[in-house]
């Protein structure tokens, strides 16, 4: 029976390769052609993919607010839980190669009509080992390292949105700051055109029409500082949150300060299957699909058990004091299933078919990071461009302000077209703040889209 049991387990072995049951995943190379579009992209500078995110956003309060985030927010602290559980499934894979030992004590006492008590015991140890000769423990090994690798990248993509919105929320307030400072400037123009407009109207050169729609515009600017200063408070709120602690004030500095690389690069598309969590948790499930496969294969095949008793036993009815004998006592079983072929049939082609769902998920991950990659890459740039635009335009409407001043110490021009160039200059201001800040955006969205640059 050994001898039969050794031939067939040699001929099972022999036929491993051609079922496949101990190949390994092989890691998906391949990208879709032009996945950035016809963005233009920069190739002499170091690619945001591999920047730390202190290299990018060197506010320092924005860094401490950053550095307090990864280690309090809640979000965070339970992705590393996470990763924690899946450490431990690996070790309990890895422990599978190993036997189990157990104690098993044993003693009986029996007394058939009436006659004198029989008294036996057993102080045993068993162990049971199956061996891996078809490449079940195996492929669930793998399959643990791929979940541990979706747990880590799951850990990162946390982490990368996490320093993303912290950074556009921190940006964001800088954003109000400004408007409210230009609105409060606005604000101060109008309440002076109201003074004019009414000191006029006593000298007979102006209407109540024209002195109640002044005070409109005035009030109308006020309001929207009321505005500004409600969501001020309420994004401060939101930042406190984030970074896991009470409603709060937040140090910041100011929006006119913030510098960044005057050239960003993207790299390659390929580093997108090293950088963007999301592709590397898509690759992780194909992996654990793939090797789910080679387990379902494994089911067709026998089961291969080593298992034994050894220690000491009082099996002659004697006293318990007896010092009894050896026991030792080896099994080796091998269990071929017969009557769940169809079962196993059906388990295979599950697994086959959620092989082929996470390619195509695999897949459109790469579609969808090619095309955020690109959007961020859009955004900043045209951003740049507008900005360009608006600082001549800016010039343009100084020079104007300038002009009318001049006009209305030496010429014929009222203080009323002073406060129209002025009001026009604020207002290009003001949307150059917007791109400024649209620009910013882009740098926060494509650094989120190449998956967060360095690792800590």
């Amino acid at each position: 029976m050994k001898k039969e049991l050794i031939i067939l387990s040699a001929a099972a072995l022999l036929s491993l390769n051609s079922c496949g049951l101990y190949k390994t995943y092989t890691p998906e190379t391949q990208v879709p052609e032009q996945l950035y579009r016809e963005t233009s992209i920069p190739t002499d500078t170091t690619s945001l993919a591999n920047m730390h995110w202190s290299e990018l956003f060197t506010d320092s309060y924005l860094q401490a607010l950053i550095e307090e985030g990864l280690t309090n927010n809640t979000d965070m602290q339970t992705a590393r839980l996470r990763v924690e559980q899946s450490e431990a499934s690996l070790l309990s894979a890895k422990l599978a190669y190993l036997p189990s030992l157990n104690l098993a004590p044993q003693g009986t006492i029996s007394s058939f009509d009436g006659s004198k008590a029989a008294k036996s015991y057993q102080l045993a140890a068993a162990a049971s080992w199956e061996i891996d000769a078809f490449g079940k423990i195996t492929n669930a090994k793998r399959s643990a390292e791929a979940a541990l690798d979706q747990t880590r990248a799951y850990e990162q993509a946390v982490r990368t949105q996490l320093i993303a919105t912290i950074a556009n929320s921190y940006y964001s307030l800088l954003l109000l700051d400004k408007q409210l400072a230009v609105s409060q400037e606005t604000a101060r123009l109008w309440q002076e055109n109201v003074k004019t407009m009414k000191a006029l109207k006593q000298a007979g050169l102006q209407n109540e029409a024209g002195v109640s729609q002044a005070e409109a515009n005035y009030l109308s600017v006020e309001t929207s500082i009321r505005t500004l200063q409600k969501s001020i408070n309420q994004l401060e709120n939101t930042i406190s949150t984030l970074l896991g602690k009470v409603p709060q004030s937040v140090e910041r500095g100011k929006l006119d300060g913030q510098t960044f690389p005057e050239k960003l690069a993207v790299g390659v598309p390929i580093e997108l299957l090293h950088n963007r969590p999301d592709v590397r948790q898509a690759e992780s499930v194909l992996a654990q699909r793939f090797y789910a496969v080679n387990q379902a294969r494994g089911y067709f095949y026998p089961s291969i058990t080593l298992s034994g008793n050894a220690g000491w036993t009082n099996t002659g009815g004697g006293i318990i004091s007896n010092p009894g004998a050896m026991l030792l006592q080896a099994v080796g079983s091998l269990t071929q299933p017969l009557f769940n072929k169809g079962t196993n049939i059906a388990r295979l082609k599950i697994t086959k078919s959620q092989q082929e769902e996470a390619v195509l998920a695999f897949h459109q991950t790469l579609l969808n990071a090619g095309s955020e990659v690109n959007n961020a890459l859009t955004q900043w740039q045209t951003a740049r461009e507008r900005i360009e635009l608006e600082n001549q335009q800016i010039a343009a409407l100084e020079k104007a302000v300038h002009s009318t001043k001049m006009l209305m110490t030496y010429g014929n021009t009222t203080y009323l077209e002073v406060l129209t160039a002025q009001q026009g200059l604020l207002s290009a201001q003001l949307g150059q703040v917007a791109d400024r800040f649209d620009e910013i955006q882009g740098i926060i969205n494509l650094y989120h889209a190449l998956g967060g640059g360095q690792l800590d």
